[in-house]
């Protein structure tokens, strides 16, 4: 685990500083409060008997087959056991249990294809559909308790793929469509995966993106490693490019499940049985596989959608728009809501295929109430202009989320202003693969929010803000996010490394779990997350937030977006550098070096000013774009390569590698004046 701890722990250089001050608030309307499914006496509940509520959650929100008796054991600590008696199936819970209700005919999903091809699946579509995929996975010998890999894009069959192992109790493993071969390959390997369930390919900014080949070099022979445990590949056919074939390995999607029938009786596991592995990339090179089980899981993830997001699925049309290669897609596209029984809409493409109003046109057309994006897309789009978003009807919509990074205040006011018409609700959420489910965030009915921060932990959740000696810090500190209470959906542990587990989460505080999030409380002792420990910088012993930074960066109105980090310096240990994108109507102020100099001086202005002199970067580079992974996430261990003049390092995980020749070829270029 990287090192935290700060160069100096002294008073006048504590943790992490508090830079950035916002007195703005929205609290609910009264009509919004008085429908809303989470009340004010949630918080109350909860903290009376947090055992208590979240066995009460367990026995409302999921259905068992053997009812539990014991809602936590924490004498393994730190590896929890929630529910351990009582069993069930995630996939009976998703969607059988809906058509038993009468809710057969209800939409489950409505796919929309990037080229525009469309799919209405019901709840009673959906339990065909995944009996046939559970019977055909155990026809193909998959068994409970082994590991299958999905390497799909963003398609029905994905959701499909994932409840039929969760029906036979396999293990899934969902590897994002966007990772190289050898990425592919390690996680096959270190789950010891029997099946691969991938594509010929997807589409993908108007061009089929092919998959298949990337499942073949995984799977060949390479360099003496040991020969692959994966004994079929199941072939969804999406674009009907040619593919090459493996005979007596590769199966048609398609004919395997035309062949089964579709009935199916759900496996019933306990409730600690392995739900999932998710691959996270570790400090090592080698990935951690976080663990996730079954009960606990399906608690907490339904708890959160029905009360973060106020799910009324009679009525709701919800959308998240996250890749289901991704946690949030696991807990919040499949689990969280089909287990309330919502309608949802699942898009293939990106959002700016086959143009830049896609998103819109779809809460348009589909009457979206609930949506649930990324930071990194909202800044996208008001990069883009108001103009797109204002071009079609947005009124269905009646909350908004935020999920991946601390989104900065003047993005919230955007999203608020432009996409929820100045009366949405917004729930900015903290929460991480390894946590499972949302942590902290406000609730639309009770919190008054606030323009970026996340705000108290949810009802049921115990979460603070601790200094280096572990004590929490006073409203107006800053430090490190822990959580100091086991929670239903935790990870159970890193797959097959129990040590790494603990080394990695649970050795920097004793009993406190810490994933490597800075935060600070503000004077009402309000959570704002401040991003990675390993992106706060050190200038002259102060420890800085690159997320408090960058936030004052985007609140001045000729910037889209911004990335800082901190750069190796002689005098101060580290230097501020900042890589801007202007907004549109600004992009050419910076083309020559006087108009470069004077774009600088004004944001290194605006800085001081929002933050103060310590904050101002030294240097300013005016870019077309920022290195981005295909989640949306920023890499800034690419741009730091840059800030310290060194070769930029590895670059496959970029949805465009090309972006850092762009950078760096920029920098030539009179934009990259910087300040003496």
């Amino acid at each position: 685990m990287t090192d935290t701890n700060p160069t100096s722990g002294s008073a006048s250089s504590p943790s992490l500083e508090n830079l950035l001050h916002e007195t703005r608030s929205f609290p609910p309307s009264e009509e919004f409060a008085a429908q809303a499914n989470a009340k004010a006496d949630l918080y109350e509940k909860a903290s009376a008997d947090r055992l208590g509520f979240w066995a009460e959650q367990a026995r409302e929100l999921v259905t068992w087959k053997t009812p539990f008796t014991e809602t936590l054991d924490w004498s393994g600590a730190p590896v929890a056991r929630w529910f351990a008696d009582g069993t069930l199936n995630a996939a009976y819970n998703a969607v059988d249990r809906h058509v038993e209700a009468g809710n057969g005919d209800r939409v489950a999903i409505h796919f929309e294809g990037e080229p525009g091809d469309t799919r209405t699946v019901t709840y009673a579509d959906l339990q065909q559909e995944v009996s046939r995929a559970a019977n055909a996975l155990t026809t193909l010998g998959v068994q409970t308790g082994d590991r299958v890999v999905i390497y799909l894009p963003m398609l029905v069959e994905s959701v499909v793929a994932m409840l039929a192992c969760a029906r036979i109790g396999a293990a899934h493993s969902v590897v994002f469509g966007g990772f190289s071969a050898d990425a592919l390959r390690s996680r096959i390997a270190d789950a010891e995966a029997t099946l691969v369930i991938t594509a010929d390919g997807g589409f993908r900014r108007g061009a089929p993106s092919a998959l298949k080949p990337a499942v073949d070099e995984a799977l060949a022979p390479k360099d003496g490693a040991e020969a692959t445990t994966v004994q079929k590949v199941l072939v969804v056919q999406r674009t009907k490019q040619d593919v090459e074939w493996v005979e007596g390995r590769d199966v048609w999607w398609h004919e395997a499940l035309a062949a089964e029938s579709d009935q199916h009786e759900p496996v019933a596991v306990e409730a600690e049985h392995p739900l999932f592995i998710l691959y996270t990339s570790g400090t090592t090179g080698k990935p951690k596989g976080i663990l996730h089980t079954t009960g606990g899981y399906l608690t907490q993830t339904a708890y959160t959608h029905k009360n973060v997001f106020d799910l009324k699925p009679e009525t709701d049309v919800y959308w998240c728009t996250a890749d289901v290669g991704w946690v949030t897609g696991h807990s919040y596209v499949v689990y969280g809501p089909l287990v309330n029984g919502a309608t949802q809409v699942l898009y293939e493409g990106t959002p700016d295929s086959p143009h830049r109003g896609r998103w819109w046109e779809l809460i348009e057309k589909y009457k979206v109430s609930i949506l649930y994006t990324a930071p990194t897309a909202i800044r996208t789009c008001m990069k883009w202009g108001d103009d797109i978003p204002g071009g079609f009807d947005l009124s269905s919509l009646r909350v908004l989320g935020s999920v991946g990074e601390p989104i900065n205040p003047e993005a919230w006011m955007w999203y608020r202003r432009v996409i929820g018409g100045d009366r949405t609700p917004i729930v900015d959420t903290w929460w991480q693969t390894e946590t499972g489910a949302i942590m902290i965030s406000p609730l639309p009915g009770v919190t008054a929010a606030k323009p970026g921060s996340a705000q108290v932990p949810l009802p049921g959740i115990v979460a603070t803000v601790v200094d280096d000696e572990a004590k929490p810090v006073p409203d107006g500190g800053g430090g490190y996010l822990v959580l100091s209470e086991p929670w239903p959906s935790m990870l159970r542990g890193i797959w097959g490394d129990l040590e790494r587990y603990k080394e990695t989460y649970w050795s920097r505080f004793e009993n406190l779990y810490f994933a490597g999030d800075g935060a600070k409380k503000d004077d009402d002792g309000d959570i704002w997350l401040l991003g990675r420990v390993d992106d706060v910088m050190n200038v002259s012993g102060h420890r800085l937030s690159t997320t408090e930074i960058e936030s004052a960066l985007v609140s001045n109105p000729i910037v889209a977006e911004a990335a800082v980090v901190g750069a190796n310096d002689e005098t101060t240990g580290q230097a501020v550098v900042a890589f801007v994108i202007l907004r549109g109507e600004h992009a050419n102020r910076a083309a020559t070096p006087e108009g470069a100099a004077e774009v600088q001086k004004e944001l290194r202005d605006h800085v001081g000013k929002e933050i103060g002199p310590i904050a101002k970067p030294k240097k300013i580079l005016v870019v077309q774009e920022l290195p981005k992974t295909r989640s949306g996430k920023i890499m800034r261990r690419l741009l730091r390569d840059v800030a310290e003049d060194r070769a930029v390092g590895d670059a496959t995980t970029l949805a465009d590698s090309s972006v850092m020749d762009l950078i760096t070829a920029g920098l030539a270029a009179p934009s990259a004046a910087s300040e003496d």
